[in-house]
């Protein structure tokens, strides 16, 4: 049974650290005015006492302090509240996400699994994966970079997750001030919500920590079927409210297949055409004017097999490129070129394979039946080449070291976090 949920996720002007106990009051207060007409509140990432934490020792008596002014604001409003805030453990800490349920007890927190950057200087990653359990349903709890591994939202919702909840730091280069950028704010939130057809809510900060971290702002909140409802603006504090519906999930899930695994490939890089047509008698001496090794279109199996005995190739539909362990399972079996059949309309086609490429590295061809074209993805999900009107022969360059660069920012490696969330995943099945 759906029961709709009035949500409000709060951007906050970023603090440092050392300006915590000043901005705590503005914080809280902000809770508190928006309190009475929402069920279900999310703050930022990092929100106590900041996300930057640097080398002093962490006080908790102020952290907990801030959550006990929170506790109070979700008991007398009967509000849930997801804050980001530093939890320790014996002698680890943890970047986590505390969840407080409706009467104000602590339902329970998720320690962000797949630290990005300097995280790991000062946290240990988390070591459960499961929703948070509260009075308005099961939470699927996201701390951040965990959105950029698919199958951590794909657990939680498979475990009973009515909702992705995402305190967030998402930072931002700067390289077009006027539009700031990140991966996630502009792509990846969406297609969360639409691949595990379950609402989307991130609450992110704006400005900048230390003068060295800026934030793209841009928190959302987005329903199961990938539109954006509310979003707010990249530069300045904003509270979104929108009323969505939380209950009965039909995600879109496909039977996985055992892969047995397949070298990395080696080599410089080579070029390969694409093609929506069918490959015409000339193909060769095309491919010789092209400088192409290889050529692939949708019904050409054996240049598919002449491609794959070089590079570990696989041709998908839809139902495991649109399920997020999908593709995951092949990158895993070491393919790092995926063609896919599709017939999903626009703009999903397009937002699906730009996500799978670069939350996967891998390179991902797309044969569009709606629009019969053929398009290429590189790693960093960028559309690279692909055929239109009179153009039915396109070529792009496959690099084999770009598909196997797993490492995405200093310390944070893809490979090495689907591969922990498998083991939790085993884990947690193991013990239920």
């Amino acid at each position: 049974m759906n029961r709709s949920v009035r949500v409000a996720a709060l951007q906050l002007a970023a603090h440092d650290r050392a300006g915590f106990s000043g901005a705590l009051d503005g914080i809280v207060d902000a809770v508190g005015r928006v309190a009475a007409q929402a069920d279900l509140i999310v703050l930022p990432e990092g929100t106590l006492p900041a996300y930057v934490l640097g080398d002093a020792p962490v006080d908790s008596t102020a952290i907990e302090a801030g959550l006990a002014r929170l506790q109070n604001i979700a008991a007398a409003e009967r509000t849930a509240i997801v804050v980001g805030a530093v939890a320790r453990d014996g002698a680890s800490l943890y970047n986590a996400a505390f969840v407080i349920d409706t009467d104000g007890s602590l339902a329970g927190r998720a320690d962000k699994l797949f630290l990005w950057h300097f995280d790991s200087l000062w946290f240990a990653p988390g070591e459960r994966l499961a929703p948070v359990t509260t009075q308005l349903g099961a939470l699927g709890v996201l701390v951040c970079a965990d959105g950029r591994i698919p199958t951590i939202a794909r657990e939680l919702v498979d475990a009973g997750a009515v909702a992705l909840i995402m305190p967030t730091a998402w930072v931002t280069t700067g390289r077009d001030p006027q539009a700031l950028e990140n991966v996630q704010a502009d792509l990846l939130g969406r297609v969360r919500a639409y691949e595990n057809d379950v609402p989307f809510v991130a609450a992110n900060k704006c400005g900048a920590e230390l003068g060295m971290v800026a934030y793209c702002g841009k928190s959302q909140i987005v329903e199961r079927n990938g539109t954006v409802v509310a979003i707010a603006a990249q530069d300045r504090p904003d509270v979104l409210q929108a009323t969505i519906d939380f209950g009965e999930t039909h995600p879109k899930r496909a039977k996985l297949p055992a892969l047995s695994p397949r070298p990395a490939p080696a080599g410089p890089p080579v070029r390969v055409a694409i093609s929506f047509e069918a490959l015409g008698a000339d193909i060769d001496r095309r491919l010789e004017v092209l400088g192409d090794a290889y050529a692939l279109s949708p019904e050409d199996g054996a240049r598919l097999a002449l491609l794959d005995a070089a590079i570990p190739t696989a041709s998908l539909g839809d139902a495991l490129v649109a399920d997020p362990g999908g593709v995951a399972a092949f990158r895993a079996a070491g393919y790092r070129l995926i063609c896919w059949t599709t017939d999903l309309a626009a703009p999903w086609a397009e937002r699906l394979a730009r996500a799978r490429a670069l939350e996967l590295r891998v390179y991902l061809v797309v044969f569009d039946r709606p629009q019969r074209r053929a398009y290429a993805v590189d790693p960093d999900g960028a559309v690279i080449a692909g055929t239109f009107d009179g153009y039915r022969l396109a070529s792009f360059n496959f690099d084999p070291r770009k598909a196997s660069a797993t490492l995405v920012a200093p310390q944070t490696d893809v490979s090495e976090g689907l591969e922990r969330v498998a083991t939790l995943t085993s884990r947690e099945k193991a013990t239920t």
